[in-house]
């Protein structure tokens, strides 16, 4: 069978696929897998207790369920969960949106696919624009959702180091040029997969050159304010015509409902209405429907600010000490953890590339996620992005602990080999 170049685009090996295939293998196989490469939210018992408490009363109610089960939502998204989530987003920081500035989609993965083919690629006018990434490393899920070669153009960080051993990543503005093939600029914050949380002033930065520019600055926001709020700091929310704002349910808890949203100027969230309709019909019904209630009470900040974020900050605050007791005694730093569910650990100067520390560590029956998977559109070489490797802290803790001591393990083998 010969596939078309669309095919042969999206059926190839790629990070995401690699990730997304080892995350299914832990979780499907009979092996005593760490899984600590994946993006899967934690199981918190006040969020699980919740959900399964709304969804036996819908189940309760015969009408309800009908309608979650048997009828199609607008291509835009629950019109109830779109209101309730306007009015919430008015009420916590005031701005001046409504229901036309929201629509969502099936996870944000899909939501970035569309946004980034809307924006980049080939255009009518014959030029080739591409989105910015202001700063690296970045979300390894933007890497490969291009239709076209060349979407993404990337910036190395600024490193500040401190003397816990711990670093930084910053936007090097000095070397950031947005030039007229730029259709947008878009960041992670915090960051996926350093946990890094852009200062106000950088994002302020950044949102100027946007308007100056007259393109979006995209921010995901996936890990970020009102919810799920794993932001271990307090950072101030922007909002203009010029902002993109990606969420999604998933890391409250429900991945498994693929609910994406995207708050932007009321053109954009009608242009994705519209690829929804023609890609799959409407958005699934589940997430919203099992949500409404803690979006339109207000519940769902309670829930965030006083149960979830605590929650990964002790995690992630027990799981830094456990990798400086496994890596005692070899070069490693780690990134502030400063947000998201996941800690970056930088080996300078490793003697093997990532990629072959993470082969030797899945034959281990531990799975982390090598570092040069998150470099998208960056060029020439560097050495560090091979030095680096990305864990999530958000399993449980027996689960982390082994995963790190092997980890502490292989780094020492691969010294001594070296």
């Amino acid at each position: 069978m010969k596939f078309s170049a669309f095919g042969e685009r999206f059926t190839r090996s790629t990070g995401t696929l690699q990730l997304m295939e080892d995350l299914g293998e832990a979780l499907a196989g009979g092996r005593d897998v760490a899984m600590l490469g994946g993006g899967n939210p934690a199981h918190i018992p006040e969020v699980q207790a919740f959900l399964l408490d709304r969804m036996q009363r819908i189940c309760e109610r015969p009408a309800e369920f009908a309608r979650l089960v048997g009828d199609y939502d607008p291509p835009r998204g629950e019109p109830r969960f779109i209101a309730a989530l306007a009015q919430l987003l008015r009420a916590e920081y005031g701005w001046d949106i409504g229901p036309e500035n929201i629509a969502l989609t099936a996870g944000s993965q899909s939501a970035f696919f569309q946004l980034f083919n809307m924006l980049a690629g080939p255009c009518a006018d014959g030029t080739f624009r591409r989105i910015l990434l202001p700063v690296t490393p970045e979300y390894i899920g933007y890497a490969d959702v291009g239709l076209a070669d060349g979407v993404f153009t990337a910036r190395r960080p600024a490193i500040e180091s401190f003397p816990d051993g711990t670093f930084k990543y910053h936007v090097d503005f000095d070397h950031l040029d947005v030039g007229p093939d730029i259709g947008a600029i878009c960041v992670s914050r915090p960051t996926n997969p350093t946990g890094n949380v852009l200062s106000d002033d950088e994002v302020n930065q950044l949102h100027a050159l946007a308007r100056a520019r007259d393109i979006p600055l995209i921010i995901d926001n996936a890990y970020g304010k009102p919810f799920p709020n794993i932001i271990f700091s307090d950072v101030s929310m922007p909002w203009s015509e010029h902002v993109i704002l990606s969420m999604s349910l998933s890391k409250l808890g429900l991945p498994g409902a693929r609910t994406g949203i995207i708050v932007a100027r009321p053109e954009i969230a009608s242009a994705l209405a519209a690829m929804n309709a023609v890609l799959s019909l409407s958005q699934g019904s589940f997430g919203p429907a099992v949500t409404l209630d803690l979006i339109s009470s207000g519940e769902v900040l309670r829930l965030s600010n006083n149960v979830i974020r605590p929650y990964y900050e002790r995690k992630v605050r027990a799981t830094e000490g456990i990798l400086r007791t496994a890596l005692r005694g070899t070069e490693f730093r780690i990134h502030r953890a400063e947000g998201a569910i996941f800690l970056w650990v930088w080996f300078p100067g490793l003697p093997i590339p990532s990629e072959e520390l993470y082969q030797r560590l899945k034959s281990r029956g531990v799975v982390v996620l090598s570092g040069h998977h998150f470099f998208p559109g960056l060029e020439g070489e560097w050495a560090h992005r091979h030095e680096c490797l990305r864990i999530s802290y958000a399993m449980p803790e027996a689960m982390v602990v082994r995963g790190v001591e092997a980890i502490g393990e292989e780094v020492r083998r691969a010294i001594r080999e070296g």
